[in-house]
């Protein structure tokens, strides 16, 4: 029997990889999860206690999660995406529809479709730095209506913009309208010199992927409950739905860990050695952007583009989160005293890294929309496959979602452009991981 997934992590350890990604242990070598270990994964025998029943333990555990008063924690072993779930399908019975940022996770919208939802998409303002969505714009308010029953706001982007969220969840929350803020990059907020967390804003559901920034495993997450939250029993029902009904406690060990690691942590070492990093780079040539989130920066050079600058960092074993068009993205450790980060290798590395082309012209990455729009909730029951040169003017069938991020750049329901056309044909022949596309091939409505 052949093992190809062993086989390839065997491979890959063996060039001693760096991690510029999630998980936020990267490889082990932040945090303390040498703590965990592997008999620890065990079933709910007797004083184990029932994460879809708390009591006991697990009830503790999650009451020591604490970064709000106002706040009440539950831990999700199925991803963030299972709170995002359970909260949309808590709102599903009432009437009215559900409000969502053009920037929503794929999550998002698969839990529309599970609630047979309908949603408002928000006009969106875009970055100047990142030519990414960055957040809803003020205008938005003017379209809300007494008929939305749940908000949902992505903060920060997957770039570490921020935007002022305080504001739009009181517009919200002046008409009436709950918020569930997706803040899966954001579980390190509020350390000192980041950014502050949505949890200081008033949202009524706060989601963080822990994983993502903080030494935990990864599928380990906790959903924020407010005190005064509408339809609060209803999602925590829920919960029991979409995750496991054998949840692990490796898993939630290890938020437990990651908590303790958040709680004691301090950010001087972090600053400084950010500062160490990026000068390395721009000695390089390399064009460093920094976001708001001093965790992320994103790189770019005139003679390249993001893909080819992902490629000369893999050849130096430097994995990075994600490569677009314009840039590279890197998600820094939250570097600490006595941690086994390769920090001086990494540097190292990144002075072997040689840079020679001449300048190019790099095409501006192109977002299809910043309009306001309208998302209808609807069943394909009759589909075919059509290649991308035949499509314009046809009905998506699926989603197409580059990834990661994992964010819809185009939604399912949408009459295909000449534009879109354009930026599948280029997803389709660079080889990039897209959902929705397969062999230059995408599924549209056969109507």
């Amino acid at each position: 029997m052949t093992l190809p997934l062993i086989n390839k992590f065997q491979s890959l350890m063996n060039e001693t990889p760096i991690s510029m990604h999630v998980p936020g242990h990267k490889n082990n070598t932040i945090g303390n999860l040498n703590q965990l270990n592997i008999n620890m994964d065990m079933t709910e025998i007797t004083g184990l206690d029932d994460l879809h029943h708390p009591e006991d333990v697990l009830y503790k555990s999650m009451a020591n999660i604490s970064k709000h008063d106002d706040y009440e924690t539950f831990y999700l072993v199925n991803g963030t995406t299972a709170g995002i779930l359970s909260v949309i399908q808590a709102f599903a019975y009432l009437s009215g529809d559900y409000i969502i940022p053009r920037n929503a996770h794929k999550s998002v919208f698969h839990g529309l479709e599970l609630a047979r939802g309908n949603a408002f998409l928000m006009a969106m303002d875009a970055s100047d730095d990142t030519h990414q969505y960055l957040g809803p714009k003020y205008k938005n308010i003017h379209h809300f209506k007494e008929n939305h029953k749940l908000a949902v706001i992505t903060y920060p982007n997957y770039y570490g913009e921020c935007f002022d969220i305080k504001s739009q969840i009181n517009h919200l929350h002046q008409l009436q309208i709950p918020v569930l803020v997706d803040e899966a990059h954001g579980a390190h907020f509020d350390l000192e010199g980041f950014p502050r967390s949505a949890l200081n804003m008033g949202a009524d559901f706060v989601v963080q992927s822990y994983h993502k920034t903080l030494p935990a495993l990864t599928m380990s997450s906790v959903l924020f409950i407010h005190k005064d939250a509408p339809m609060k029993q209803q999602v925590i029902n829920y919960l029991s739905y979409f995750q496991s009904s054998s949840p692990s406690y490796l898993l939630m060990s290890s938020l437990e860990l990651a908590h303790q690691f958040y709680k004691n942590y301090q950010t001087d070492l972090f600053f400084e050695r950010r500062q160490k990093l990026i000068t390395h780079l721009e000695q390089q040539g390399i064009t460093v952007t920094k976001v708001d989130d001093p965790l992320k920066l994103c790189l770019s050079h005139s003679a390249y583009d993001g893909y080819e600058l992902q490629a000369l960092f893999e050849a130096q074993s430097i994995y990075i989160e994600l490569a677009d068009e314009k840039q590279v993205l890197l998600v820094l450790p939250l570097w600490h005293k006595h941690d086994n980060y390769l920090y001086s290798e990494l540097l190292a590395r990144i002075d072997r890294i040689q840079l020679t082309k001449q300048p190019i012209k790099i095409p501006e990455r192109q977002i299809t929309t910043t309009d306001i729009g309208y998302y209808t909730y609807s069943v394909n029951s009759k589909t075919r496959k059509i290649n991308i040169e035949d499509a314009k003017g046809e009905i998506l069938a699926n989603h197409i979602v580059p990834y990661p991020p994992g964010i819809p750049i185009m939604l399912k329901g949408e009459k295909i452009s000449a534009n879109m056309v354009e930026l599948l044909h280029y997803w389709s022949t660079q080889n990039l991981r897209v959902e929705g596309i397969e062999n230059n091939y995408i599924e549209i409505k056969d109507e």
